[in-house]
């Protein structure tokens, strides 16, 4: 087969990632289809670039996505690479080694490698600028440690690690650009309007805000901290 493709391991077999974007899951109306239980209905997408190929966990699953053992939440491919979804194996074939050069790598560090945790605190930190209702200003620890039932400490922890990972400098809406950081990069993303997956344990939406503002969906909008971040 010419060009890139994804073999699921299960069953065999082999489907060519033809379109600038294959979406994954356990829906019907996806691209990949995956029976395992562990896969959410809408569990990743890949994205053909040029000669590239990169998977993008979509922040929607319950177990996340993996390259080669290791958790990502978005990562450029290479010939030969096994992708976990939950349970579900797969590997990705027919990328021509001889186009993946020095590039991948400054393309890989674009986005650092994240554990769980800390995707459900960027997740969380991102849904209230995601909302179907309002682009408002992110979430703040408080309401983080709210959403993932942790302490308000932990969630400050995490944050540090976060703003180190992604060389957030110290100042005044460390937060808001921290948001607008991991919107830019795709790691998190909006929830789907209608037929939307099922949210991660411990995830509530976001309680109703009375500001909003009329900036566009793609910023982040700052205002005040109601608390240190």
């Amino acid at each position: 087969m010419e060009g890139p493709y994804i073999r699921i391991e299960e069953t065999g077999a082999v489907i060519p990632l033809s379109g600038t974007v294959t979406t994954i899951g356990r829906g019907g109306a996806v691209d990949v289809r995956l029976g395992d239980p562990s896969v959410s209905r809408l569990h990743a997408e890949i994205v053909r670039h040029g000669p590239y190929a990169y998977v993008a966990d979509l922040g929607l699953s319950r177990n996340g996505t993996r390259v080669n053992g290791r958790l990502v939440a978005r990562r450029v491919l290479e010939d030969g690479d096994v992708l976990s979804f939950g349970a579900a194996r797969c590997r990705i074939g027919g990328i021509p080694k001889e186009d993946i050069a020095a590039e991948v790598e400054l393309r890989r560090s674009a986005s650092p490698e994240l554990t769980r945790r800390e995707l459900d605190v960027l997740t969380s930190l991102c849904r209230p600028a995601l909302s179907d209702e309002a682009f408002v200003a992110p979430a703040t620890a408080r309401e983080i440690a709210t959403d993932l039932v942790v302490t308000e400490a932990a969630v400050k922890q995490h944050l540090l690690r976060l703003y180190q990972k992604f060389r957030i400098p110290e100042g005044a809406n460390r937060r808001v650009r921290l948001a607008n950081e991991v919107v830019a990069l795709g790691l998190v993303r909006p929830l789907p309007p209608t037929g939307r997956p099922e949210p991660q344990p411990g995830l509530r939406p976001p309680a109703d805000r009375p500001e909003t503002v009329t900036s566009r969906p793609e910023t982040v909008t700052s205002r005040p901290d109601r608390q240190a971040s």
